[in-house]
């Protein structure tokens, strides 16, 4: 059995990416294993390496300078027991020169780079006290790398080579610590269109254990996923699920934290332009979890064009373990319809990210002569609970969302409220959801919206009958039951912080009166009106009561609770009814109302 579509060869492409992200820190080791592919175009892309090494000073090294020469030359394979048995109190290579060539037809790139001052110290068993690069050059096309001193303590050269297959593993389940304390000054990037200071990096610690598959296997995966896309053996790709979901728990790291990098330069236009990054932190990595990242001081700064910055972005910490569950539940022969049969068991649990500081200041694309400006405060999106992979809790909120309201727009929303005076805003929102499961109901813990000045609406609840079935993979469950949704409890909460204020003088200017005389006026309609509404319900006057000492400006602050009459809530049935008929509604729901 064989695939033979379109997606088979996005997932092909994406699975052979996969597995090479793993396999190249490694690849040279393995130069004389792996197969040559035959060529299947015209211009096939042809990667080969050099290395030079003009002196090794080794001292105390069971291995001599011969071998040391071909193990840093990339042959690590046939070396690879005496490497993980190195003792050695020094070696020290001085200068260590490598090109990488890479040709399709008559497009030749090139990528040279030289490691100054390669140290590794007090050698023992394949563990060095320490190992050092005083530096490293690097050229690619028009473009130059250099960067400072890079330097880690307990490096386990002996637990690399097992991670990847090429010595026996004591422990395959164990993770063993690959490295402590590493440190790396940073550097920079230049080239004809811009120049790059990049921080220094640090880590305290970088854990791993051995992979299921020997690397040699998945470079063979890797070119067999590439290979033939168009009908990828099934087998195939059962072996590239396993062995991913393998890969995302093989890794363990620390907190690790960069100084940043700022880039300036010229774009296409030969305007002057700068990026900048402040600090990054990225959170301990484990097995099956991928670490938040916190950044600080993004600015992205074009001269005569535009200007976009962000005093820190947080992407939140995402588990991976439904992913790997999935992965490793699929069977020995796997298709394109298992994918699709397990796609939301493979939706990574993204926690959700938030951003403070937010500015922008760019043109309108569809208006030369106007821009856009604005502001944001905070902004957070928190995603929790997965069913699924569906978040049963949302909370997601923004604080001080400030622009100015363009003029002459033509938007009948942007005119209205400048013609009410309004010219600017500082607003804000909230959505609060969370699925209680003892109770099969959903928690609307808050959906609100505030206007600096004007005023804020906030609605809190209880919707009940969601049943586990609501986040059911079949989707006509899932939608059956969310037509059985009822809603038991709705609370509303208006406050005026001067939007009446704003309304009335309009609607007086227009009459040609004063705003104080239409206020009273205003609170007897809508007052009228609820009663009229709730067809002489005992609840009626005291609404009516409560919104016309809201309206009247008696009070700034109206609150409605509207409670279901019926355990079982309003459902569908009953808001479909009350289109026709909505005093029908009203009877079906106990209503509170307070002006203060």
């Amino acid at each position: 059995m064989v695939l033979s579509s379109q997606s088979s060869r996005r997932i092909s492409a994406l699975a052979a990416a996969c597995l090479l992200s793993v396999a190249l820190p490694a690849v040279p080791a393995l130069a004389q294993k792996t197969k040559t592919k035959k060529p299947a175009e015209p211009a096939q892309l042809e990667i080969s390496h050099t290395v030079s090494i003009p002196t090794i000073e080794a001292v105390g090294s069971n291995l001599d300078e011969a071998t040391l020469k071909a193990i840093l030359s990339g042959d690590v394979v046939n070396n690879a027991d005496d490497l993980a048995g190195l003792n050695a109190s020094s070696i020290t290579v001085p200068e260590i020169n490598v090109t990488i060539t890479a040709a399709e037809g008559d497009d030749v790139d090139d990528l040279s780079f030289v490691l100054n001052d390669f140290v590794l110290t007090n050698v023992v068993d394949g563990v060095a006290e320490t190992i050092s690069i005083a530096g490293t050059e690097m050229t690619a096309d028009d473009v130059n790398f250099s960067f400072g001193a890079i330097s880690a303590a307990k490096f386990n050269i002996a637990g690399v080579l097992g991670v990847y297959g090429l010595v026996d593993a004591s422990a395959p389940a164990e993770m063993a610590t690959i490295y402590t304390d590493f440190q790396a000054e940073g550097g920079q990037m230049v080239s004809d269109e811009v120049t790059c200071a990049i921080g220094p990096v640090a880590g305290a610690e970088f854990k791993a254990r051995p992979l299921s598959m020997p690397l040699a296997e998945i470079i063979t995966l890797a070119e067999q996923m590439e290979d033939d896309p168009d009908t990828l053996d099934p087998a195939v790709l059962a072996k590239f699920v396993r062995v991913y979901a393998d890969m995302l728990t093989a890794f363990e790291t620390s907190e690790v934290t960069m100084g940043g990098i700022e880039c300036n330069g010229v774009d296409d236009d030969d305007r002057a332009m700068r990026f900048t990054i402040g600090n990054m932190v990225m959170g301990g990595m484990s097995p099956g979890i991928y670490p938040a990242i916190s950044v600080d001081g993004v600015e992205i700064d074009v001269e005569d064009d535009g200007r976009m910055s962000v005093d820190n972005l947080l992407l939140k910490e995402t588990d991976l373990s439904a992913l790997i569950a999935t992965l490793q539940s699929a069977p020995d022969d796997i298709d394109e319809k298992w994918f699709e049969d397990n796609a939301r068991g493979m939706i990574p649990s993204f926690g959700g990210f938030s951003f403070s500081g937010f500015s922008m200041d760019i043109p309108d694309p569809d208006d030369s002569d106007a821009r856009i400006q604005a502001d944001i405060g905070e902004f957070d999106l928190t995603l929790a609970s997965y069913i699924n992979g569906i978040p049963s809790l949302l909370d997601v909120w923004a604080e001080n969302i400030q622009a100015e309201i363009p003029e002459g727009t033509g938007e009948e929303s942007f005119e209205m409220l400048r013609s009410f005076g309004v010219t600017a805003i500082d607003a804000g929102f909230r959505l609060a959801l969370a699925w209680d499961e003892v109770d099969n109901a959903i928690s609307v813990e808050e959906v609100s919206f505030s206007g600096e000045d004007l005023a804020s609406v906030a609605l809190s609840g209880l919707i009940t009958n969601a049943t586990i079935d609501l986040f059911s993979e079949d989707l006509d469950t899932a939608l059956a039951t969310a037509m059985d949704l009822a809603v038991n409890a709705l609370d509303l909460e208006i406050v005026d912080e001067g939007l009446s204020d704003i309304l009335l003088s309009v609607a007086a200017a227009e009459q040609g009166v004063d705003p104080a005389t239409l206020r009273p006026v205003f609170a007897g309609l809508a007052q009228g009106t609820v009663i009229g509404m709730m067809a002489g319900a005992a609840d009626a006057a005291k609404l009516g009561d409560a919104i016309n000492a809201f309206v009247s400006g008696k009070a700034k602050t109206l609150q409605i609770g509207l409670t279901a009459k019926d355990e079982a809530g309003i459902g569908l049935l009953d808001f479909m009814a009350a289109e026709d008929d909505p005093a029908s509604l009203l009877t079906k729901l106990n209503v509170s109302a307070t002006a203060k």
